[in-house]
């Protein structure tokens, strides 16, 4: 790699650096604590019972065994891991304003990723299109942070297509504890939309099992609807396919925003009912506002 080269790379490094650092201090961090930390209990000790500890915290085996009442404590589990699974396959590069798809997944694990580090929590990357291309085991402390965010800005991917399975297998082999795991994807899957997904689908269900598992789809305004400019040219950036359309014709963009409506529809549905929480983002919108409510429902239904 040539010295220019290097210096660029850096040079958007920090500017990546600067910029979700900033969102994360001003904004981010109270919202990412509060939905995440305190969640996991380890235990501690077992105690004798004094006056004005919690009734339900009596062990009752150990209580029987000496005939004095016994309580377990427990301390909160300060440290998480954070497991940032990021598409790279080839209809990421895609976008129809000043930021791709694949962009935007950048930035946004960015931020996650310094939103961990702040809290002084591991950060693990999976880089996938239709395999994994690359795996940075969880680790904590700033020059790795930047090494995550270098590899998701610049990694150049071998592969072209989708395969969100292969990559929850690996993540399910490589993480033996629970970790917090973004799946963040543009969901373009190979062949017919719902024969993927019914593929996927159990493989969800076991990941969000072992993990905590949430699904960030990440959308371009292009692929829900179509500008009237006559005929144009569609190409499928991962598998070669063209398809020519008449946008002119309001019934051909009826239904390209129906089929689109369709499939966003249908996602919604099979990650509910596999009980997995899930973001959708666009990228002509901002989305940090749109992950901080995220985070504050998810804790008022985690509280419930």
């Amino acid at each position: 790699m040539n010295k220019t080269l290097t210096r660029e790379i850096l040079k958007k490094v920090r500017q990546v650096e600067v910029r979700t650092r900033r969102m994360v201090d001003d904004t981010l961090a109270g919202s990412y604590h509060s939905v995440f930390k305190g969640r996991g209990m380890n235990f501690d000790e077992v105690r004798e019972y004094v006056p004005g500890d919690e009734i339900r915290t009596i062990d009752w085996n150990v209580t029987a065994r000496t005939g004095v009442p016994h309580v377990k404590k427990f301390t909160e589990e300060r440290e998480l891991t954070i497991m940032l699974m990021i598409d790279i396959s080839g209809s990421g590069s895609f976008g129809s304003g000043i930021q791709s798809k694949r962009e935007m997944m950048a930035e946004l694990g960015s931020v996650l990723a310094f939103s961990a580090v702040r809290n002084n929590d591991k950060v693990g990357l999976i880089l996938f299109s239709d395999f994994v291309e690359l795996f940075i085991p969880p680790a904590k402390g700033r020059s790795h942070i930047l090494r995550v965010i270098r590899e998701i800005l610049f990694f150049q991917p071998q592969g072209k297509g989708t395969d969100i399975g292969e990559a929850l297998d690996f993540v399910n082999r490589v993480a033996k504890r629970k970790c917090v795991t973004f799946l963040i994807s543009d969901f373009c899957l190979p062949g017919d939309f719902n024969d993927a997904l019914d593929h996927i689908s159990p493989k969800l269900v076991i990941t969000g099992r072992h993990h905590d598992l949430i699904t960030v789809m990440v959308t371009d305004p292009r692929e829900h609807t179509l500008p009237d400019v006559g005929w144009i040219t569609l190409e499928d950036a991962e598998t070669g396919e063209q398809v020519i359309l008449n946008t002119a014709d309001s019934w051909t963009r009826k239904a390209y925003a129906g089929l689109a409506e369709d499939r966003s529809q249908q996602f919604s549905r099979t990650v509910k009912k596999a009980g997995i929480d899930c973001l959708e983002l666009s990228t002509d919108k901002p989305y940090l506002h749109a992950l901080i409510r995220f985070f504050g429902s998810r804790k008022k239904r985690l509280a419930r």
